[in-house]
């Protein structure tokens, strides 16, 4: 009789007891699932128990450059050395000049302000569109946002999130918001009016289901707010960074924004997020009108500029073009596969899905190739399986992941 090593045992235990104690004291607004993860190297992730996980999940598109990158985490232990990791505001550090120009010179913007977060992100551009037309005589401008659409979950950016199900509990919400249907020209064409002030939308909506926007959807919208003095705001959050196979998703369809959101792959796993503006709306908000006590501390934007430094010189959009065409070939295969479970595949570079028939739940297959299969996956709307690896995958990541799901889907046959 062949026994478990006893660390694998001990760590069981630890993982064990680590979920129990979770759920005795965090504040329950995840349904998380029963691992408790230690460490972490390149593409998987490690348990207590030291069982070894391949990231197709990247923590919802976060981890860009994998764990464990030796140039971001010497970047933040020079910082660290130094004894500075925030001071305020009210003064200048070179980690936040340096991340700043560097993703300046990626975006194309003109100037940038450093968050915490996405969520934040949304919410400073969306006082960008106010203030904009604000100083033009025009307060309260309303906005249009996308039906389907998730920008975050604060009071701001849930109000211009398409869902129901994240708005009801939280109503009354910022008022002034009104919805169009996502690649549908028409739709947004019918809500413009003469206190339309800006239109917000993802470039590839993620958690949605990961729907691209069409080119010649896009390009209307462009097209609508030049006509109209309107400020587009495209939520790169989760599909900018490179993940898209450019750097920026808008890079790749040519139509510019003047509000750009981006977050969770630019910190690579350090919390940032950051709004650039251009144009009138780069300098339309004044001193006072927005700040953050941590934003753009030296510590996080150390680890930024790193980041920024290793997607130019390792060419990591690129990188991702190139595994994203396999995996998009990978992803077909299982989809002729399995013809009665896999209803569409959607996406682009390395943020795709896979939409299964309603008799086939997304969560649960999720929730096997994790348990069982040790594969990070993550669920989207319309029952649908997100596939948000690290950048930094290979073939044989893909191969893996591939040869895991088919036998998962088998095994429902």
């Amino acid at each position: 009789m062949k026994f478990m090593d006893d660390s694998i045992v001990k760590g069981n235990i630890v993982n064990d007891r680590l979920v129990a104690e979770g759920e005795q004291v965090l504040y329950k607004t995840y349904n998380r699932f029963p691992v408790a993860f230690d460490h972490a190297k390149g593409v998987e992730l490690y348990d207590a128990g030291g069982h070894a996980f391949l990231d197709f999940g990247a923590g919802i598109a976060v981890a860009g450059l994998g764990y464990g990158n030796a140039l971001v985490d010497q970047a933040m232990k020079e910082q660290i050395d130094k004894g500075l990791l925030h001071t305020s505001n009210l003064f200048y550090n070179e980690p936040s000049i340096e991340a700043a120009e560097k993703l300046l010179a990626a975006s194309g913007m003109d100037r940038v302000f450093f968050t915490n977060s996405g969520t934040e992100a949304v919410e400073g551009a969306l006082k960008i569109a106010r203030r904009y037309h604000y100083n033009k005589g025009k307060a309260g401008c309303e906005i249009i946002a996308m039906q389907g659409s998730f920008h975050g979950r604060s009071m701001g950016a849930v109000s211009v999130t398409g869902k129901d199900h994240y708005r009801a509990p939280f109503e009354p919400l910022i008022g002034g918001v009104r919805f169009a249907t996502f690649n549908d020209l028409d739709s947004v064409k019918a809500l413009v009016n003469e206190n339309t002030g800006a239109i917000i939308m993802e470039t590839i909506q993620g958690e949605g289901g990961i729907y691209p926007a069409t080119e010649e959807f896009l390009r209307g919208v462009r097209q609508l707010c030049d006509a109209h003095d309107l400020l587009l705001i495209l939520d790169e959050i989760q599909c900018g960074m490179g993940r898209s196979g450019a750097m920026f998703a808008w890079q790749a369809y040519g139509v510019k924004p003047d509000v750009l959101t981006v977050a969770k792959a630019l910190g690579n796993g350090v919390p940032i997020g950051a709004f650039l503006a251009c144009g009138e709306a780069a300098s339309a908000m004044q001193p006072g009108d927005h700040g953050s006590t941590y934003g753009g501390n030296p510590f996080v934007c150390a680890a930024a500029s790193a980041v920024l430094d290793v997607f130019k010189e390792a060419d990591i959009p690129g990188h991702a073009k190139e595994q994203g065409e396999y995996l998009w070939k990978a992803l077909d295969e299982v989809k002729a596969a399995f013809p009665e479970m896999v209803k569409d595949h959607r996406g682009m570079g390395l943020i795709q899905g896979l939409e299964f028939a309603p008799s086939v739940p997304a969560g649960d297959i999720v929730r096997k190739m994790l348990l069982e299969q040790h594969v990070i996956l993550i669920a989207a709307e319309h029952n649908t399986i997100r596939f948000v690896p690290p950048l930094v995958i290979e073939h044989e990541h893909i191969d893996a992941m591939k040869e895991k799901l088919e036998k998962v889907l088998a095994e429902r046959t």
